[in-house]
């Protein structure tokens, strides 16, 4: 255990002050003695330099995370040679606010990384930096969390990856690509690292890689699915492998070897453990813009689980965004908005306990690793945010109260049902390649009948029923046309909220009734029928088909039936195949669930 600490150490000193010929202070000149520094400088700061040992000459990043708005601040390398400035920037936040510089070679000799901002700087060293020996804190959590943004800059609900790992090789999206510089982040080679997790694997996968880069601790806890009567229990706590220091031995096979655990250990009830419960790999946040950053996880009442990446303000033209990244059955990486059709809140008739949770801070003492509990996050200066606010918390007052954070001011109505529409079509566009996916594999294997499973065990389940079946995504389609077609009436109800205040509430309800007619029938989506002939269907015919949907989930059906071809259609007559009676029994049991927009617990 020394020889970690000793080596968590060695990383707290290349990080920040990077040496190649050891020059005094003294030597550097009026540079470096101390200036009056902004609120921002002065404030709460944290500094990652990558790679973990940068070579002169070689590309070097710096990522910056502060508790203050970093809009203004700068980053530069300065050393004997004089000052290098970064080639390229980023910004994002906050909280945490960040700022991400690269240099396209560091220089040669001792150098010091330097933010500014106007006439103020300040030369970064040891001092309030992120120290590694001490486990996660204040500063490591803010990193990761700026980490997390940059790596999905950009993003938006069109985004999708293969896998998690073309996201991570993705050098102009990753700020620790290549850090360890052992080929770890290359497409291919003997250290290459896959990546494929699931929806509850991902959040796991990303902590996990993200403390590997770095050398912090990483675990994880054994959990039981639990019941109705009892929310599942963590149980054996598992610990990653201290990385070893740089030459004794390669750290990359036994990364893969935790990655593959988390694969077999890891599932949808270690993200719904009590709120209150201690020793658990989570616990619950309050509803606030200061506490759901970037990193947050989202564990839903059903299983599936996010990890929220950006927060998108809003502003006189839009409404605001905050997105969160998901891993489907096949390990595809896509990236989601929060709303009532992705993000699905209920606390009644669940196992266990939902809703925005961060990772339990793991913290080292005298060489040991220990989770903090709750009462220690409530009361620490790192954390703090330790609320049981989610608890039994009503789904109307969980969107409300999640509404207000993401558009604090009141949103124009038509611009907030244009948004709605813009939702519901790309959750659309994401099912068509969902469908296509079942009928390629249906096709290519002609005469076969995937086995469907019993009753709530449709929702979570293995093999190729998890892979092509779509009743997890069905239900929460079926909630996001009920959004769409409820928005008129619920507007009418409270005007004020939508600046339609003045405006008598049958009036309201007509101008949104035209304007979804009109949207309804321009959006449209493409599927590929049965017969190789394109199929075009428009909201219009989504909404009047939506019952359709209760039961259309079933790979096993032809792809006309699981978009809800009419009976007697043209449409339905290019049908080739049809689900067994037996199973068609077990879907009808299951509709009435669908139709209350509930999945029974499992």
């Amino acid at each position: 255990m020394r020889s970690a600490v000793a080596f968590f150490t060695s990383i707290l000193v290349s990080l920040l002050i990077l040496t190649v010929n050891p020059v005094s202070a003294a030597s550097r000149g009026p540079a470096s003695l101390p200036a009056p520094v902004t609120k921002v400088l002065a404030g709460r700061r944290a500094v990652l330099v990558s790679p973990e040992e940068p070579r002169p000459g070689g590309p070097l990043r710096v990522l910056a995370a502060f508790d203050a708005d970093a809009a203004k601040v700068r980053v530069l390398l300065r050393g004997l040679s004089g000052e290098t400035k970064a080639v390229v920037t980023k910004r994002g936040g906050g909280p945490p606010y960040w700022v991400a510089a690269e240099f396209v070679a560091a220089p040669a000799g001792s150098y010091v990384v330097v933010l500014g901002e106007g006439r103020d700087e300040v030369e970064v060293g040891p001092r309030g930096s992120l120290d590694v020996a001490k486990g996660w804190s204040w500063a490591s959590e803010s990193l990761y969390s700026a980490w997390i943004e940059a790596l999905f800059t950009d993003a938006d609900e069109r985004s999708s990856w293969k896998a998690l790992h073309d996201v991570t090789r993705d050098s102009t999206r990753n700020l620790l690509h290549s850090h360890l510089g052992l080929g770890e982040d290359d497409s291919s080679g003997p250290n290459a690292l896959e990546m494929t997790p699931d929806c509850a694997d991902n959040p796991y996968f990303l902590r996990a890689y993200f403390a590997w880069k770095l050398g912090l601790p990483f675990g994880f806890h054994e959990t039981s699915w639990g019941t109705l009567e009892s929310p599942p229990l963590a149980g054996r706590f598992i610990m990653g492998e201290a990385r070893r220091p740089r030459g004794q031995g390669n750290p990359v096979p036994a990364m893969n070897r935790l990655l593959n655990m988390v694969k077999n250990i890891v599932h949808a009830g270690n993200g719904r453990t009590a709120l209150r419960a201690d020793g658990t790999d989570y616990y619950p946040l309050p509803l606030s813009r200061q506490a759901l950053k970037p990193g947050t996880v989202y564990a839903d009442p059903y299983g599936h689980t996010y990890t929220l990446v950006r927060w998108i303000d809003q502003t006189l033209k839009a409404p605001g965004l905050l997105l969160g990244a998901d891993a489907q059955p096949d390990g595809t990486i896509g990236v989601k908005r929060f709303w009532k059709g992705n993000f699905l809140f209920t606390t009644e008739e669940v196992v266990g306990e939902p809703g925005f949770k961060a990772f339990r801070p793991i913290v080292v003492e005298a060489g040991r690793p220990r989770l903090l509990t709750n009462r220690e996050i409530a009361a620490s200066p790192d954390y703090g945010d330790f609320s049981l606010q989610q608890e039994k918390m009503p789904a109307d007052g969980f969107y409300a109260a999640m509404e207000k954070l993401i558009n604090p001011e009141p949103l124009d109505a038509e611009a907030a049902f244009e948004d709605l529409f813009t939702a519901l079509h790309e959750q659309l566009l994401v099912r068509v390649d969902s469908a296509a996916n079942g009928e390629a594999y249906m096709t290519a294997h002609p005469g076969a009948v995937i086995p469907m499973p019993s009753g709530k065990s449709v929702f979570q389940s293995f093999g190729p029923w998890e892979d092509y079946s779509t009743p997890n995504r069905d239900l929460r389609l079926l909630i996001a046309i009920d959004t769409i077609l409820e928005f008129p009436d619920k507007v009418a109800r409270n005007p004020a909220a939508y600046e339609m205040g003045r405006k008598a509430p049958d009036d309201i309800r007509r101008e949104l009734l035209a304007l979804q007619h009109k949207r309804a029938g321009a959006l449209t989506i493409t599927y590929t029928g049965s017969d190789g002939s394109s199929r075009v269907l428009t909201l219009e015919d989504i909404f009047r088909r939506k019952d359709a949907f209760e039961m259309g989930y079933n790979p096993n059906d032809s792809i006309e039936i699981r978009w809800g071809a009419p009976a007697g259609s043209a449409e339905l007559k290019t049908a080739r195949r049809h689900a067994p009676a037996s199973q068609i029994a077990k879907m009808k049991a299951l509709q009435p669930w669908f139709h209350k927009r509930l999945r029974p617990a499992v």
